[in-house]
């Protein structure tokens, strides 16, 4: 590895270092690499996996993209996580084909790959894949939005606040999960922007983050000022949708619903901001991370997939306090209670 790889790696990305006992600390090391250190998933994500890091005598070191889509500093980090002899990885993808090859490298130097949240593709360029079902996660709100609309549902006007232009699979699955629940051909369920329902208005991309739903919102009004469903990629880019649609006066007349189940989404679920949103545990993905990396320091052991799944299935809950006929749910007291950021 070339001094200057480091060099440029550590510049670019979010470094931080936590030691635990110096009597194991040198025996395995791990990496956590996320998407952005700034989005609350994230931040606890590196909670769960710190915290377990430390109780397990595990020295783990934590980067970030500087935003979300930044797939070249992740590359980077992985250079350096193989040139540091870490005994795995853990990863929540950017561009979850384009990173396959760095991971691939990582996996012929020894190293166990974890993907986190975010399935690589093909899933099994990971060694394991510790996640919500994403698929379920957008079926449960599309299941919600259409149980609520009724019979309006066959008329809906649906904008899609989606993630980034390469479609990672996160993006893909709980677009095309949600689609799924409401009851809209996706025609190819692995591809964004296919479709024909004519209930569809448009698609746009947020980045993940407020600034992004609330441009993308926009743009989508002035495609078409009926919308009246709104299904976004995440919370922030939710909040961002509302505040557009607030500025036009149009946020008591659309559905917003959501996915992530952090603390300040679930707060705008209680106040009406989002309608409903599938709740995810960051900080167990994280932690269950850690304990599979030490496991195979240890014994070589690589972790199982749930029965009948391709990846582990770390759970997700429907969080409303406008329950739907059909469609299981909890209310915001249960989810502040089960929330995390």
């Amino acid at each position: 590895m070339k001094k200057s790889l480091i060099t440029a790696a550590l510049s670019t990305l979010a470094l931080g270092v936590v030691f635990a006992a110096p009597a194991q600390a040198a025996d395995v090391s791990a990496c956590l690499i996320t998407k952005t250190d700034t989005n609350p998933f994230f931040v606890k994500m590196k909670e769960g996996a710190t915290a377990k890091a430390a109780e397990l005598g595990v020295s783990l070191k934590s980067y970030a993209g500087k935003i979300d889509g930044d797939s070249e500093s992740q590359v980077a980090a992985i250079e350096t996580c193989i040139a540091d002899g870490a005994k795995g990885i853990l990863l929540t993808a950017s561009d979850t084909q384009g990173i396959v090859p760095a991971v691939q490298k990582a996996r012929d130097a020894g190293l166990l790959v974890i993907a986190l949240d975010t399935p690589l593709e093909p899933i099994d360029s990971a060694d394991m894949t510790f996640a919500t079902d994403n698929l379920l996660a957008g079926e449960l709100i599309g299941k919600w939005a259409a149980a609520t609309l009724g019979d309006a549902a066959k008329d809906a006007k649906i904008a899609f606040l989606n993630l980034t232009p390469s479609q990672p699979s996160v993006d893909v699955l709980r677009n095309q999960g949600f689609m799924k629940g409401f009851g809209i051909d996706t025609v190819d369920i692995n591809k964004i922007g296919d479709e024909t329902d004519p209930r569809i208005v448009g698609h746009d991309i947020t980045n993940g983050n407020e600034e992004g739903g609330r441009t993308a919102m926009e743009n989508l009004l002035q495609k078409d000022p009926s919308i009246n469903v709104v299904h976004t990629i995440n919370e922030p880019a939710a909040a961002g949708a509302y505040e557009a649609l607030k500025a036009v006066g149009k946020e008591g007349d659309v559905l917003i619903v959501s996915v992530d189940g952090g603390c300040p989404g679930v707060k705008n679920v209680a106040e009406g901001v989002i309608g409903a949103t599938s709740q995810q545990y960051p900080l167990l993905m994280a932690s269950l991370g850690i304990e599979a990396i030490k496991k195979f320091a240890d014994t070589g052991e690589k972790p199982a997939a749930t029965e009948g799944k391709n990846f582990f299935d770390t759970g997700v809950a429907l969080v409303t306090d406008k329950p739907a006929a059909g469609v299981e749910s909890i209310d915001t007291k249960v989810g502040t209670e089960k929330c995390w950021g």
